[in-house]
């Protein structure tokens, strides 16, 4: 029987990345769904991208597009960066990208140019989406696409939510009636003081924290059963993150 796991959040953590996939013991025969922020915080994004490069090649493999791979994308085809992502994770990737090589970066950029998606809906009415979404009648009708792995306010919407709030209330949010299940990360649930995968409304956030003290998470769509990796400041001793 073939798996569906979501894994979150990466921050150029590959030493995480085989714990994670190592612990869950996902097999090639099983579709791996990367919620986005493959880069910016440890030392080795580059290292991550030739990993996931390499792992689409060998089983099914869906990448989402997360803020932070988009703004490498910008540094890699300008050479250009702004100084919040420098100070938020992009000097730890602008460093790493010295000692990688032309045909390297051009593999990077086609790679973050071609293979990411901004969402992804499956056949049992999943979304995968790195942040969200604003639109009230869902991901086809969103007039800033850039708020797919922008916007922060499904997440808080859900956590602001009563849980006593019947669904045929008017004012339960219709965002949350459109899909199943929303798979997010990019925004850490060590925000509110957990480094576990959170459940609120129908929102899944599996960001647990990886860019900065807390552990990588991946989870079994159809069981809700979770693995992860130790804390990334204890795979990374010597390094700060995005602390």
């Amino acid at each position: 029987m073939t798996k569906t796991f979501v894994i979150g959040d990466i921050h150029g953590g590959l030493r995480a990345l085989h714990q994670v996939l190592e612990r869950s013991q996902a097999t090639k025969k099983d579709t791996l769904i990367f919620l986005g922020d493959y880069v910016d915080g440890w030392s080795e994004s580059p290292q991550v991208l030739d990993y996931l490069i390499a792992l689409e090649k060998k089983q099914n493999c869906i990448f989402i597009r997360g803020n932070h791979d988009e703004l490498l994308l910008n540094y890699l085809k300008t050479n250009d960066y702004n100084q919040e992502w420098f100070k938020h994770g992009g000097q730890s990737t602008i460093d790493a990208y010295e000692k990688v090589s032309d045909v390297t970066r051009h593999e990077h950029i086609e790679f973050l140019e071609n293979h990411l998606k901004d969402y992804y809906l499956d056949e049992q009415n999943r979304l995968y989406i790195h942040a969200g979404f604003t639109n009230v009648n869902g991901i086809a009708y969103e007039y800033y696409p850039r708020l797919f792995y922008w916007d922060r306010t499904l997440w808080e919407t859900a956590l602001s939510l009563n849980p006593d709030l019947s669904k045929e209330s008017i004012f339960y949010p219709k965002r949350f009636k459109l899909y199943h299940e929303i798979y997010i990360g990019h925004t850490p649930t060590t925000r509110i003081d957990q480094t576990v995968p959170i459940n609120k409304a129908c929102v899944w956030n599996i960001d647990t924290g990886a860019a900065f003290f807390g552990p990588l998470t991946i989870i079994d769509v159809d069981s809700k059963e979770f693995w992860q990796s130790e804390p990334l400041p204890q795979l990374y001793p010597n390094e700060k993150g995005r602390n």
